[in-house]
């Protein structure tokens, strides 16, 4: 019983500090936050950013104008908690990655 109470403290704890409004200026936090990933999880979706963003930046430097195959890389990559456009929308305004979500959202939003 007292586990859950402790559980119980802790969820309340949690969504408290979720409202907080500097809070609100790190969504992709959040969201991570929100959606209960786990530590690997999380490790697993940077390491999917790093990786974009690095073959990204190849494919700039060759001169590629078109980089859908790097949304449907993330999208079959992302972790399954994560919806693919809000996690975009997400990492693009906590500042993370500027020019590869930016790139990102104009496909999906097209």
């Amino acid at each position: 019983m007292k586990t859950e109470n402790c559980c119980e403290t802790f969820h309340f704890q949690m969504q408290l500090l979720l409202n907080i409004e500097e809070l609100q200026r790190y969504p992709f936090t959040k969201m991570v936050i929100e959606k209960n990933l786990t530590e690997h999880e999380y490790v697993e979706t940077m390491k999917l950013l790093e990786s974009l963003h690095e073959t990204y930046i190849e494919e700039q430097e060759e001169g590629f104008v078109h980089h859908e195959p790097l949304l449907l890389h993330y999208a079959g990559m992302l972790c399954y908690k994560l919806s693919i456009e809000e996690s975009i929308e997400a990492i693009y305004h906590e500042g993370m990655y500027p020019d590869l979500m930016k790139t990102l959202r104009k496909y999906v939003h097209n």
